[in-house]
C-alpha cells in the first residue's frame, strides 16, 4: 500500500471519526433481509433493473431495465416484456416526469449516455436525447433534480473524470444537452447516485470507500466520507452500487456479499450495521422502492445473472431538510472577465438620464480595473486602472464647470477611492483623479447625496474601519476631505445609503446587517437590521437598495446559502423573503452563486427591465466553466416570486 493511499485513508478515517461512523460507535440493528428469486425466469438477459414508481402505474407492478443483447425495456411483475427500445445499454436510471418517465442509459454501440422518455400509460419509449461522445469512457451514470425542477444527469468516467450536464426543465427533455461543469471525481470510481432531496451526489471509490458531493449545479467540488474501507470504516473489501431514501442509504460491498445501510444525521452519515446476503455470490447492481412494511429491495447477482427480491425490515429516519427557496432565472449575462480566479465583485447601474436603454451596468475585477457593459451584456470598456474591488456611483456632479455622474471604487492597489466621470450623453467612462486614504486595507466603498450639490463616499477596511470623505470640486479637480470616523467589530464591505433617508446600510461580514446615520454630523451608534441566522447565512457580502414610489427594499448577498435576502428599508426592515439565481435553460445562462456584490434599480430602463433590474456578481461562472462575471435578473421576477409590492 503506497504512502499516498495510506494517508487518504487516514484522512477519510479521521473524518469518521467525527461524525459517528467508526466501528465501536455504531448503533445496534437488527435489520435484516430474506432474498428470493425476483422472477419465474431463469434470467432476463438484463445487466441492471429498477422499479417504477408505484404511484405512476395505477397499482401495476413495472420495471425498467438495460440489456446489452436486448436494449431498454419495460417489464411487468414476472419479468415479462412490455415494449422494447432495442440496442446494447448498459447502467441506468430514472426520473418520474408526470404521467412519464426519464430513462438514463448508456449506449455502448455509440459509447454514448442516452435518455429517452417513456409514456408510461401507452408502455411506449419515446424521445431519445443523446449527449456528444465524451473522450473517456463513461463507466456509470446518474439523474438529480433540483430544486427548481431542472433535471441533470451526472457521468462516472475513468481516472476521475466526471461531469455533470443539464438535460430537462419541468418535466421534459430538453432539445439537446448542455455541460453544467467538470467534477473531480476518484480514480476507482464505477457507480453514482444522487438524492434529490438532499441534494448530494453519491461516488464510490472501490478500493478505498464512498464520497458524498454537493450536487446542486453552483456547488463547489468538495466532499465528505460516508465510509472506509477496514479498517478505516466498516466496509470490509470495497464500495459498489449505491441506492437512497429519504434519511438513508444503501450501499452494496460485493465481495463480502453485505448490503451497508447508513442513517442520515445533518452533514454525515451513521452506519447502521451491515446486511449480510446469502445467496448472492456477486451483488453487483441494487434497486430500492419504499413501503409501508420497509424498503423492497432488488440485486442482481452478477455471477449467475439472476435477479433477487426481498423486503428489508428497515426505514431511515427522514432529515429535516431547509427550506426550499423560490429560484429566479437571470436573462442576461455579461461576457466573462478577462482574469482567472476570484475576480469579478461588485457592480454598479448607470441608468442614461434620457435614453434608458442605452443604461450601462459597471462592475470591478479586482485583479485588473473597472469594467463598463451595455444591457445585453456586451463589454463595451476596459480601463485597466489596478484591483479596484467595490464600485459606486451617483448622477449630477458638477465639476470644472460641466455635469458629469461621477463613480468611484475602492482601489486595492494603493489602498486609494479612484474616481471615473460618466459622459451623460453616451455613458462613456474616463479616470477622474484619486483620493489617497490612510487605510491599511480598503475593501468597500459607496456613495451619499443628501441633496443635490452635496456628496460623500464611504470607505472600509477589513479591520472594521469606516472614513467618510466629502467630495467636490477644487478647482477643477476632484478633492475628498474626511469628516468623520467610525468602526465595526470585525471585517465589512458591502455597504449602501439609503439618500432620502440618510441611512447608511453596512455589511458586516459574520455578524450580519447594520443601519448608522449617513450625516456627517450625525451619531455613529449603530443599530442592528438583520444578523447573522437563520435567513442571512456568513459571509454577509454586497447590499443593494430598491428605491420606488410605495416601498423601498433592502437586498442583502447571503453569500453561505448562495440566495439573496429582501427586506424592508425601513425599521422596523420587514423580512419579505429569500430567494436564488438558478439557472436559465433556454437561453443557456447558469445560476449564481458565491455572490460578492450586487446592485438593483427601480429605473424603467426598458423592455424586460421595465420595472428595474437586479445585478448579482457570479463567483462560480458554468454552462461553460469560464471566469467570473455579472447576471441580470429582471426586477419583476423578483417581485413575483416574493409577492412584493
Amino acid at each position: 500500500m503506497n504512502a499516498l493511499f495510506t494517508r487518504s485513508l487516514l484522512v477519510a478515517a479521521l473524518s469518521l471519526t467525527g461524525c459517528d461512523q467508526m466501528p465501536s460507535q455504531v448503533l445496534a440493528a437488527d435489520a435484516s433481509v430474506v432474498l428470493s428469486p425476483w422472477n419465474e425466469l431463469p434470467q432476463i438477459e438484463a445487466e441492471t433493473l429498477r422499479f417504477v414508481p408505484a404511484e405512476t402505474t395505477a397499482g401495476a407492478d413495472l420495471f425498467i431495465a438495460a440489456s446489452e443483447s436486448r436494449g431498454l425495456l419495460v417489464l411487468d411483475g414476472k419479468g415479462a416484456e412490455l415494449a422494447r427500445l432495442p440496442g446494447n445499454y448498459s447502467a441506468l436510471d430514472s426520473r418520474k416526469a408526470g404521467d412519464s418517465l426519464i430513462v438514463a442509459s448508456i449506449n455502448n454501440s455509440t459509447q454514448q449516455a442516452t435518455l429517452v422518455g417513456l409514456d408510461l400509460p401507452a408502455r411506449k419509449w419515446g424521445h431519445t436525447l443523446a449527449l456528444p461522445a465524451r473522450d473517456f469512457a463513461v463507466a456509470g451514470l446518474c439523474l438529480y433534480r433540483d430544486e427548481a425542477n431542472n433535471l441533470f444527469l451526472f457521468l462516472v468516467g475513468e481516472e476521475g473524470r466526471g461531469e455533470q450536464w443539464l438535460v430537462g426543465t419541468a418535466n421534459r427533455l430538453s432539445a439537446s444537452a448542455r455541460q453544467v461543469r467538470r467534477l473531480p471525481l476518484p480514480p476507482q470510481a464505477e457507480y453514482c447516485h444522487a438524492d434529490d432531496s438532499a441534494d448530494r451526489l453519491f461516488v464510490n471509490e472501490e478500493n478505498l470507500g464512498l464520497w458524498a458531493y454537493p450536487a446542486h449545479p453552483e456547488a463547489d467540488a468538495s466532499r465528505v466520507p460516508v465510509d472506509m474501507r477496514a479498517p478505516y470504516g466498516r466496509l470490509k473489501t470495497s464500495a459498489g452500487a449505491m441506492a437512497s431514501v429519504p434519511g438513508g442509504l444503501l450501499v452494496l460491498d460485493p465481495s463480502a456479499r453485505a448490503l451497508h445501510l447508513y442513517q442520515q444525521q445533518g452533514e454525515h452519515w451513521r452506519s447502521v450495521g451491515p446486511v449480510q446476503l446469502p445467496g448472492v455470490k456477486e451483488p453487483e447492481h441494487i434497486a430500492v422502492q419504499s413501503t409501508a412494511a420497509g424498503l423492497q429491495v432488488l440485486l442482481q447477482d452478477d455471477a449467475s445473472g439472476h435477479f433477487y427480491q426481498g423486503l428489508l425490515n428497515w426505514q431511515p429516519s427522514p432529515v429535516s431538510t431547509a427550506p426550499v427557496l423560490p429560484n429566479v432565472a437571470a436573462i442576461a449575462q455579461t461576457e466573462p472577465v478577462g482574469r482567472q480566479g476570484d475576480a469579478a465583485d461588485d457592480p454598479a447601474i448607470w441608468v442614461h438620464p434620457t435614453q434608458p436603454s442605452l443604461s450601462r451596468v459597471l462592475g470591478t475585477n479586482k485583479k485588473q480595473g473597472l469594467l463598463s457593459y451595455d444591457l445585453n451584456g456586451k463589454l463595451l470598456q476596459d480601463l485597466p486602472v489596478g484591483r479596484l474591488n467595490n464600485v459606486d456611483l451617483r448622477a449630477d456632479f458638477s465639476l470644472a464647470g460641466r455635469t458629469i455622474d461621477l463613480a468611484v471604487a475602492s482601489n486595492r492597489d494603493n489602498n486609494s477611492i479612484s474616481l471615473f466621470a460618466i459622459d451623460r450623453s453616451n455613458g462613456t467612462i474616463s479616470t477622474a483623479g484619486e483620493i489617497p486614504t490612510p487605510l491599511k486595507e480598503i475593501y468597500g466603498i459607496c456613495l451619499f447625496q443628501p441633496q443635490p450639490g452635496e456628496l460623500y463616499a464611504f470607505a472600509n477596511d477589513k479591520d472594521g474601519s469606516f472614513l467618510q470623505y466629502r467630495l467636490s470640486d477644487a478647482n477643477g479637480k476632484l478633492a475628498g476631505k474626511l469628516v468623520r470616523r467610525f468602526a465595526v467589530a470585525s471585517q465589512p464591505e458591502g455597504c449602501v445609503a439609503d439618500d432620502q433617508q440618510q441611512r447608511l446600510f453596512i455589511g458586516e461580514e459574520d455578524v450580519g446587517v447594520w443601519a448608522v446615520d449617513a450625516r456627517a454630523d450625525g451619531s455613529t451608534e449603530l443599530s442592528s437590521v438583520l444578523a447573522v441566522g437563520d435567513v442571512l447565512k456568513a459571509d454577509v457580502e454586497g447590499l443593494g437598495l430598491y428605491q420606488a414610489a410605495k416601498h423601498s427594499y433592502l437586498l442583502v448577498s447571503s453569500q453561505g446559502n448562495d440566495s439573496y435576502v429582501v427586506l424592508d428599508a425601513m425599521p422596523p426592515y420587514a423580512i419579505r423573503g429569500a430567494l436564488r439565481v438558478g439557472l436559465n435553460g433556454a437561453l443557456g445562462i447558469d445560476g449564481a452563486s458565491e455572490t460578492d456584490g450586487l446592485e438593483v434599480t427601480s429605473a424603467n430602463l426598458g423592455g424586460p427591465w421595465g420595472k428595474g433590474m437586479l445585478v448579482v456578481q457570479d463567483g462560480r461562472k458554468r454552462m461553460p466553466e469560464t471566469t467570473q462575471n455579472f447576471k441580470f435578473v429582471a426586477w419583476s421576477q423578483v417581485a413575483e416570486a416574493l409577492h412584493l409590492q
